[in-house]
């Protein structure tokens, strides 16, 4: 996960996910998922020479995969990546933006530059505050969400903190063993330094939870303030050092998976579906929609339905 997807983009519904390596699945299957037909006439068809893959006659029990053209009466479709439900992007926040999905002062939020969803809501895998940059997770699977920010997950987050003056050694190893807060005892599970410029030193810490302001209190524990604050690691996923502020990029399904493996959850998986190619004709539509005429009947006494209990 420490090489995240390339391309980037700033709102669409494209999900890079699907353009994972899927295993190919049956041809009759595929085309029965897409509504051309039962299993078993589908495998008349195919064995009558109706249907094609990529301008080759298909031939019963062939397998299909992603990108293949099906000819069938005629009209064309291509096998394509049918999303899992869950989908999860990297978020790179800027500065005033808040994670609420609404603020009554007006101010931005996170929310408003990622891609519209359909049946689904983006969840924010934790928060940052108004002043604080860097990776955000946004998925559609609860189930990770609230997995990855349980203490019990016991999921890791590094900043990235610049302090104005100097700290000393013994400053950082009462960080590292832990204060008193307000909400309870914290502890940064690790600090580095991380070079500085003038007056100003850069540290790098871990912490195990996700408390309001955890790490600027810490830090303010000690008589010290947090002039910039930068989340660049959560968990596995680190920010993509080519990801700008405000942009957003995909995970892949691997790397999906791989989040939920980390919070011991069960992977997620893709299947393949059709998507027409062109405009079908109304002609060649009706063959394979061709429905079997009702037979007339004589009118039935009606019938009283009693519900049946289940044991």
């Amino acid at each position: 996960m420490n090489k995240p997807p390339s391309k980037t983009d700033k709102k669409t519904d494209k999900n890079p996910a699907t353009e994972e390596i899927i295993p190919g699945e049956r041809l009759q299957k595929v085309m029965a998922n897409a509504g051309l037909g039962s299993r078993r006439g589908l495998d008349k068809e195919i064995d009558a020479g109706h249907v094609s893959v990529n301008g080759k006659v298909a031939i019963l029990g062939a397998k299909v995969n992603l990108r293949d053209k099906i000819t069938y009466h005629e009209n064309d479709w291509e096998v394509a990546a049918q999303s899992a439900p869950e989908r999860t992007l990297i978020y790179n926040k800027p500065l005033g933006e808040i994670t609420s999905r609404s603020d009554p002062q007006g101010r931005p939020t996170v929310f408003e530059r990622l891609p519209k969803l359909e049946n689904a809501r983006w969840i924010a895998v934790g928060r940052l505050d108004i002043n604080t940059t860097g990776l955000m997770l946004l998925t559609t699977d609860g189930e990770l969400a609230h997995k990855m920010m349980h203490p019990s997950s016991k999921i890791d987050r590094e900043y990235a903190c610049r302090i104005h003056g100097e700290v000393s050694d013994e400053v950082m190893q009462t960080l590292r063993d832990g204060v008193e807060l307000d909400d309870g005892p914290a502890r940064f599970s690790d600090i580095q330094r991380a070079g500085h410029s003038g007056e100003n030193y850069w540290f790098h810490v871990v912490i195990m939870e996700g408390r309001n302001r955890e790490v600027r209190r810490l830090w303010a524990s000690q008589g010290l303030e947090v002039s910039r604050l930068k989340r660049v690691r959560y968990g596995p996923v680190f920010l993509p050092s080519k990801l700008k502020r405000g942009m957003f990029t995909d995970i892949t399904l691997r790397d999906h998976n791989l989040l939920r493996e980390e919070v011991k959850l069960t992977a997620r998986a893709h299947s393949i579906n059709l998507k027409p190619i062109g405009t079908h004709s109304q002609a060649a539509k009706a063959k394979w929609q061709k429905k079997p005429g009702k037979k007339k009947t004589q009118p039935r006494a009606q019938r009283r339905f009693v519900s049946r209990r289940f044991k």
